[in-house]
């Protein structure tokens, strides 16, 4: 991934290719990328919001990955939550 730089909002896959941190793989939604930290040639610094399975926000993480090991997944549309005191539509 390292063709363009990472922006917030961006949607990225982490598994162990981006860090040996994630055995179990995540996904998260990128705040932004913290360019003052020094590291190591082709790592980098973000702060992130981990997704759950329907996209929502479930934590505020800072992750040290391997930029040439991320994922960035297509944006998708998060579905609206139905408004307080209506039930979503039935499928028949």
């Amino acid at each position: 991934m390292t063709d363009r730089p990472i922006v917030p909002g961006d949607v990225l896959h982490l598994t162990r290719a981006a860090s040996p941190q994630f055995v179990e793989p995540i996904t998260v939604r990128v705040i932004r990328e913290v360019p003052d930290r020094h590291t190591y040639h082709g790592w980098t610094w973000i702060e992130a919001y981990e997704l759950d399975a329907r996209g929502d926000a479930v934590a505020k993480r800072e992750l040290f990955v391997l930029r040439e090991g991320l994922h960035r997944l297509a944006g998708t549309p998060r579905q609206a939550a139905p408004a307080r005191g209506t039930s979503p539509a039935r499928v028949r």
